[in-house]
């Protein structure tokens, strides 16, 4: 079943409750992500990006993941 951006912020959340984070998407399939967090400061992008797949814990894995793809974007705040 595919995941919905209410589920894919939940998660995303847990790991990082003072996140700022936008989740996009309609078709529960294809989504974007953007999340911005002061944990990322001294972190290089593949870093960050990492640190974010770990909280979706294996949702996306292999073609039996629930989510098939993720645009990510990642920052620390300005």
């Amino acid at each position: 079943m595919p995941m919905q951006a209410h589920e894919i912020e939940e998660l995303i959340r847990a790991s990082f409750p003072d996140a700022e984070i936008t989740v996009q998407g309609n078709d529960g399939v294809h989504m974007s992500a953007m999340v911005v967090d002061a944990s990322f400061k001294g972190m290089n992008r593949v870093q960050q990006q990492r640190a974010v797949y770990a909280a979706l814990k294996g949702k996306m894995d292999g073609s039996n993941g629930e989510l098939h793809a993720l645009a990510l974007t990642t920052k620390a705040p300005d």
